[in-house]
């Protein structure tokens, strides 16, 4: 489902951005006709006209970016409990990419910054300013001197803010400077949407929620002053959950991307259908207002209605009542539910045909709470705007990502950051192998088309030589799989469906992932390592009835049966799933 926002409710820019576009990537093709791609735009899907290169790969967890005017990329990567993190790269956990010889990939990697060894565990936001890259690390943003004709700073960090909290489930903290060194960094929310038991059927909200002293909005401090510490004192507005994506457009005014909150389904079965679960809230792009709140925790925005509505933690009724809410600032864009922008850009350079400019790039991670319906985002999409709201409909600009199935466990690419380079070059991070594209035009430069990305199909079912066979029917596989102690085959497989949606409108694999093996918010299940029980068939079921308030190891919260109704059989079919995969051959 695609939401029509136009129905509904400091990036460079050189003079020669086209003819370098056009002089470094056609290949004999006039400056009026595409010409074709070189290789297969490493594996994405653009629309017509625009080719992609791998510039570099394996770096780490890449999440934003920022391109300094000689062309330098740097990449902020992050080592937080949301991964898996194992075979970090040696060194820095910042990386200066550069493509000496315009090739299209990056020839030249530095790293900088703390290392793991030195207690680094790297972050999301990085930004340039004056001759001094910016970054987050740990809790605090630190700012490394960049000499002329430096690469990589080769000075230590000099701390700027110190004691950002980084506990609960946004502690990444994404910034953006302004030309005068204003500095304002995100906080994201520490829990779902303030309740007094994070992510639990029926919690009530805390009211008031004390957490929006330190949380869930925008701070702002000056990037030319050293060891600033962090205090409820500099919050600059308030109500997002977790913004991540920042700019401005060319009248200076600064956007934020805003992640909708979780659960409505899960933890208020009678007030939501499963199809509202996965449909609602919508993902936001707010103007960021000085004062201004956003509504979370009381508050989301519901895009069929095109407004913001009261939260059930706060007394809502599925979507009817809105006290308190009007009065709330809602977005100038707004897109499916759970799709996770983590990026946004304004392109305003001029390399990109007339459509494509002044309007939003937006990087959507992805999915992970749209079960039982299909997971969604992982994609980045262009939204045209101007004069402070969107002015047509989205389109799907680069796709691919995760593949022909989108799946939090599965996918080998998530989109995470943008950049956009002096020369109108769009980079675009991936947060699962590292990877980043660059993407470039070399089609008619006088072109008015606004034409999305082809779409991605999942394989067909005969095409053998592609997907696997429990990727083609959904109960192949469960019959190789082991069968518990005091367990059935028959089990074994219910448990199957009901751990993929197929039974029950069950969210197991949405934040297990497909198969168990685990995502940025679920527990891997297939490694047989158990936390909370001894791993048989009767401890696995008393886990799954009592759920996991406060997880051990990892990110996410696991409600009771997943935040879904199951039935006793069905608890214990899903209980012989998870052992079996727990236990099934390598």
């Amino acid at each position: 489902m695609q939401f029509n926002a136009s129905l509904r409710a400091s990036v460079f820019a050189a003079p020669m951005a086209l003819a370098f576009a056009l002089a470094t990537q056609l290949v004999g093709a006039s400056t009026s006709h595409a010409a074709e791609c070189p290789g297969d735009n490493g594996g994405l899907s653009l629309p017509k006209g625009f080719c992609a290169t791998i510039f570099a790969d394996n770096i780490g967890h890449a999440r934003q970016m920022v391109v300094a005017p000689d062309g330098t990329l740097y990449v902020n990567t992050w080592s937080g409990v949301y991964y898996k993190n194992n075979d970090l790269p040696a060194g820095g956990f910042i990386v200066a990419l550069k493509d000496t010889k315009g090739a299209g990939k990056s020839d030249l990697v530095k790293r900088f910054g703390e290392t793991q060894a030195e207690g680094g565990k790297g972050g999301t936001g990085v930004y340039l300013y004056k001759n001094y890259v910016y970054a987050e690390i740990n809790d605090r943003i630190v700012r490394y001197p960049l000499k002329d004709g430096e690469i990589a700073p080769e000075g230590k960090g000099e701390t700027v803010v110190s004691g950002i909290p980084i506990t609960g489930d946004h502690p990444m903290h994404p910034f953006i400077i302004d030309a005068n060194g204003a500095l304002f960094v995100s906080m994201g929310s520490a829990t779902n949407t303030c309740e007094i038991k994070n992510r639990m059927p029926h919690s009530k909200g805390n009211d008031p929620c004390t957490e929006q002293e330190t949380r869930a909005g925008v701070w702002k401090y000056d990037a030319n002053k050293l060891d600033q510490k962090f205090s409820p004192a500099e919050r600059y507005a308030t109500g997002i959950r977790n913004g991540e994506g920042f700019d401005f457009d060319k009248s200076g005014k600064l956007y934020i991307t805003q992640h909708g909150r979780d659960q409505l389904r899960e933890d208020w079965p009678e007030l939501y259908t499963a199809q509202q679960g996965f449909d609602l809230p919508a993902e936001e792009v707010v103007e960021l207002k000085n004062g201004g709140d956003y509504g979370w925790p009381r508050c989301y925005f519901d895009g069929f209605q095109q407004k913001l509505v009261l939260a059930p933690e706060y007394g809502g009724d599925g979507g009817k009542k809105v006290e308190g809410c009007a009065d709330k600032l809602g977005p100038v864009a707004f897109f499916p539910a759970h799709w996770a922008p983590n990026d946004m850009k304004i392109y305003k350079a001029t390399a990109f045909p007339e459509p494509y400019r002044d309007g939003m790039f937006i990087a959507f991670h992805g999915s992970w709470n749209r079960a039982p319906g299909p997971q969604g985002g992982y994609n980045v999409v262009y939204q045209p705007f101007a004069d402070g709201k969107a002015t047509g409909k989205y389109i799907v600009f680069a796709d691919g990502f995760a593949g022909a199935h989108k799946d939090p466990g599965s996918a080998p690419h998530r989109p995470s950051g943008l950049a956009v380079a002096p020369d109108g070059a769009l980079f675009i991070s991936d947060d699962v192998a590292g990877r980043v594209w660059r993407v470039t035009y070399v089609g008619d430069p006088n072109s008015k088309d606004l034409d999305a990305a082809p779409e991605i199909k999942a394989v067909a079912s005969g095409d053998k030589n592609v997907l696997p066979p429990e990727g083609i029917h959904p109960d192949a596989g469960a019959a190789s799989l082991p069968v518990p102690p005091g367990g059935t085959a028959d089990q074994v497989a219910l448990g199957k469906k009901i751990f993929d949606g197929e039974v029950a409108d069950a969210t197991c694999a949405g934040c297990h992932g497909a198969g168990g093996v685990g995502s940025p918010v679920g527990a891997d299940l297939t490694a047989g390592t158990w936390l909370w029980s001894d791993g048989s068939l009767e401890g696995l079921t008393k886990t799954i009835v009592e759920g996991v308030e406060t997880p051990k190891a990892h990110a996410g919260a696991m409600p009771p049966k997943g935040g879904v109704e199951l039935t006793g059989d069905q608890v214990k079919a899903v209980a012989a799933y998870v052992w079996a995969i727990g236990h099934a051959k390598k």
